[in-house]
């Protein structure tokens, strides 16, 4: 390439760059609207409020079961309406259920998507002698509208149901009926209206069945609410809606994109300071990454919730790992005597298979946790794969081709790369009894704190409202409050008075209405709360309103997070020992992961700070950074590793004997896994420091729920560099010793 070629191309990269910095800050207008615009993400309610629906139950007092029941199937109705966003639902005393809706402002619209819950019904023969009711709301799992493509239907638009081991059973004896009468349909119908009238040809004995015939993909989602919404047992009526402000308040967002700005200038100035030319190709690329993930996020309609930037600080930090990977590899070449030239082409080739692999397995878990989990999860998985996929582009694609760009334009001297100096490898494997062992106390403190606090407290660990549900008060005062007002003064002295940070607020918009959530509080307590309140911030003695409200993370969404995790678990462990060609590596990163696991949770123990929804995240966030870092040093193991011949064809074998053989070199892995741990020493202190700037900068800079996010995060941050460095690569060494014939 010609030193003007390369001119020209560095100077388009930065114009696309700034192009897209423009439109993150400023959008453009397409069709008379305003794309692209960072502040045009949609928020959580965490962020910045939304619209809060109370149903009351018509009639008795259900049972708990079918309450519990109606808040899940709820929540599935939410979701369905309101895609990309993560709603809360939960229970309000024993006969109310609230559901609110992120980021939106309009009460009519939110409750006409989510419907009036009625009954439902699939009769044979509607309004005849003999009309009869096969099946209720209660035999449906679910309905999901779709479109299929391949021909089969007059019309492509449908709708596909899911029922219930007793409902497929009711389903096909009524499709079995109706099909050798002569209207053969089945009418579905929602609170005395057919809202569809499907022939049955034939007995249809599956838990599924799919309704043809849609004019549209609206018509088909109308159908596919009205069945989802009319599967609720019990029949609700709205007591009240209202537009609510953000929980965290904007200081939440605007402390977060301050930690940002300062964590990626920061991380872009040490890059250039350590690794010189290409160190400032990749502060140019990380501009780049932001803004393309930022679009990306805006493209998708996804909306943007504290886990969310939790993903996105992860893929932050994996973008920059990424290239401190293939630098560290370019100075190890120069190290070695190669050209400039040769160094950079031999170090993106060399690095590449750690980038990869790092990344496909974070990806694997992303998408087992977009498919399996729910709201926070999701949420998280979301942002980190969208991260990933657009970390990978910037640092095999936008870095690769300015750092080439640069040589090209003259800088291409050795001493504007840096040369990787030559380093003694340290005995990690020798002291490998001390590091387990000390992995192991610290483990043993951690979850052993557990069972005092569960004798001492009634929980093992401080399980907030949003875990365990508790008390919802309602309070007017004589005068306004700003959210962030409120929570700098209000919120601070309720918090000193409770004793701990476990307060959720926000305001009613248009009202000097504001609502807090806490757990079951002493009545001393909130008598002491009360009067701070009515005496110091004039708040209307006979207004404060009482209620129990239940759990905003439901139990079906943990249950679904532990799956989710587990099967990411078993799917990574799978994918490295298949990768790299021997199983002992999958156990050596898969119980680094539970290491790291064990040490943040224990961390929770000790420390007692709340458990609440960022908790999610934050272990989704070590599992996914953890596991970067563990692979990295053993690619450089594996590297290093003989590679595995065949003897010759013995012409003699006997029959049944085969004929070849594996023949292993004697190697002394030992000296591998020293060697191996040390080169990459370097990468993973790098990468370590790299992630923790922001995060610790968001930690100082944060509110009290951000902070209580944080810390744990730089614990499990720093237990993953340790175990990566430490724990995983003698496991390695312990099982694989023997296969050598290592003394």
């Amino acid at each position: 390439m010609s030193k003007q070629k390369s001119i020209v191309l560095f100077v388009l990269a930065l114009l696309g760059t700034a192009f897209m910095v423009y439109v993150c800050i400023f959008g453009v207008n397409y069709k008379g609207m305003n794309k692209g615009r960072v502040g045009n993400i949609a928020l959580g309610l965490d962020l910045n409020g939304g619209v809060s629906v109370t149903f009351e139950v018509v009639g008795d007092v259900p049972e708990e079961e079918v309450l519990n029941d109606t808040v899940y199937k709820l929540k599935l109705r939410a979701d369905a309406s309101f895609p990309g966003v993560d709603a809360d639902v939960y229970k309000e005393g024993d006969n109310r259920i609230n559901v609110e809706i992120p980021d939106a402002d309009d009460e009519e619209a939110v409750l006409e998507s989510l419907g009036n819950p009625g009954s439902l019904e699939f009769i044979t023969e509607y309004e005849g002698e003999n009309e009869k009711v096969w099946l209720t709301g209660a035999d449906v799992v679910s309905a999901k509208a779709a479109t299929v493509t391949d021909g089969s239907y007059d019309t492509p638009y449908v709708v596909n149901m899911t029922f219930t081991e007793e409902g497929q059973k009711k389903f096909a004896d009524a499709t079995e009926y109706a099909s050798k009468q002569l209207d053969s349909r089945v009418y579905i119908v929602y609170n005395g209206e057919v809202k569809s009238a499907p022939r049955a040809s034939e007995r249809i004995d599956s838990n599924t069945a799919v309704v043809t015939g849609m004019a549209d993909m609206d018509e088909a989602k109308l159908l596919a609410d009205n069945i989802s919404i009319g599967s609720i047992d019990i029949e609700l009526k709205v007591l009240a809606s209202k537009v609510v402000g953000a929980k965290l308040g904007e200081d939440a967002i605007s402390t977060s994109l301050k930690a940002g700005l300062i964590g990626t200038i920061l991380v872009m100035i040490f890059m250039t300071i350590v690794f010189r030319v290409p160190g400032f190709a990749s502060a140019i690329a990380l501009v780049a990454y932001i803004a393309m993930e930022m679009l990306a996020i805006n493209g998708f309609n996804w909306s943007l919730t504290l886990p969310g930037i939790a993903g996105i600080i992860l893929s932050i930090g994996m973008a920059v790992d990424a290239n401190v990977v293939i630098f560290a590899r370019i100075k190890e070449e120069l190290a070695a005597g190669n050209e400039v030239k040769e160094s950079i082409r031999i170090g993106f080739k060399k690095a590449t298979s750690a980038i990869v692999d790092g990344n496909i397995t974070t990806m694997i878990a992303a998408i087992v946790l977009m498919s399996l989990g729910s709201g926070p999860v999701k949420g998280f998985a979301q942002t980190l794969a969208v991260g990933i996929v657009v970390s990978m582009i910037s640092a095999m694609v936008v870095t690769r081709v300015l750092v080439y760009c640069l040589y090209y334009m003259g800088f291409n001297k050795v001493s504007m790369y840096g040369v990787a100096k030559e380093r003694k490898p340290i005995d990690f494997v020798g002291k490998r009894k001390y590091f387990i062992t000390a992995s192991i106390v610290v483990i043993i403190i951690g979850l052993g704190s557990m069972f005092v606090n569960n004798a001492k407290n009634g929980n093992p660990l401080n399980f907030s409202v949003e875990f365990v549900g508790g008390v919802s008060t309602t309070v007017d005062f004589e005068e306004n409050f700003t959210i962030e007002e409120f929570n700098d003064t209000v919120l601070k002295d309720i918090i000193e008075i409770k004793g701990d940070g476990d307060v959720l607020a926000n305001a009613i918009n248009g009202t000097n209405q504001y609502v807090f959530r806490t757990q079951e509080l002493d009545e001393d307590v909130y008598n002491d709360i009360k009067a701070m309140l009515i005496d110091k911030y004039g708040a209307i003695e006979d207004s404060f309103e009482t209620v129990d409200v239940s759990s905003t993370i439901s139990g079906e969404m943990i249950k679904s997070a532990i799956t989710a995790v587990l099967v990411s678990v078993v799917c990574i462990l799978i994918y490295i020992a298949f990768r790299f060609s021997k199983f002992t590596f999958g156990i050596g990163s898969v119980a680094a992961l539970i290491h790291d696991i064990l040490i943040v949770i224990g961390f929770y123990s000790l420390s007692w700070i709340t458990v609440g929804n960022t908790f999610i995240a934050c272990i989704l966030t070590i599992l996914g950074y953890s596991i970067n870092a563990t692979i990295v040093v053993f690619d450089r193991i594996r590297e290093y590793l003989p590679k595995e011949d065949e003897d010759d064809e013995d012409e003699y074998a006997r029959p049944g004997v085969p004929a070849k053989k594996k023949v292993i070199e004697v190697v002394d892995i030992k000296e591998v896994t020293n060697k191996s741990i040390t080169q990459t020493l370097t990468r993973t202190l790098y990468s370590s420091f790299t992630t923790l700037i922001t995060i610790v900068i968001l930690y100082f800079l944060g509110v009290q729920s951000i902070k209580e996010f944080a810390l744990p995060l730089i614990v499990g941050i720093l237990a993953g560099g340790y175990s990566s460095v430490c724990i995983a690569g003698n496991l390695w060494y312990m099982m694989s010793k023997k296969k050598y014939d290592v003394k």
